[in-house]
């Protein structure tokens, strides 16, 4: 069974950082896609930055030049290094893996909150 595991999360002052890391029970190459979402109240689940196995990566507008998806093989995680952090990145972040086996199904961590102060 896959498991997802996030961990990182924390409460920081604008401009500060934090690195969140996603530990998958399974090798990260067997999913198409692993990326990060991040969700606040009312709010829909929008995508931060996504890294596919072939290593392309997608980061939402709000976020390019701040934060960086990265990949550790080794050790299975998958790691958003966040930096110059505003009160807009308030959320719960959540892990996301997506493989493909000719229907598309996606795998989800518990979360882990992100808390900005101004």
């Amino acid at each position: 069974q896959v498991q997802l595991v996030e961990s990182g999360g924390g409460s920081v002052q604008a401009g500060g950082s934090l690195r969140l890391s996603c530990a998958v029970s399974r090798g990260i190459f067997s999913f198409n896609e692993m990326g990060w979402y991040r969700q606040s109240p009312g709010k829909q689940r929008d995508l931060v930055a996504v890294l596919d196995k072939f290593g392309i990566i997608n980061y939402a507008d709000s976020v390019k030049g701040r934060f960086t998806i990265s990949r550790d093989t080794r050790k299975n995680h998958v790691d958003l290094q966040m930096n110059s952090l505003l009160p807009e990145d308030t959320a719960v972040y959540y892990c996301n893996a997506v493989e493909v086996l000719g229907t598309r199904k996606d795998y989800w961590g518990q979360g882990t909150q992100v808390t900005v102060s101004a």
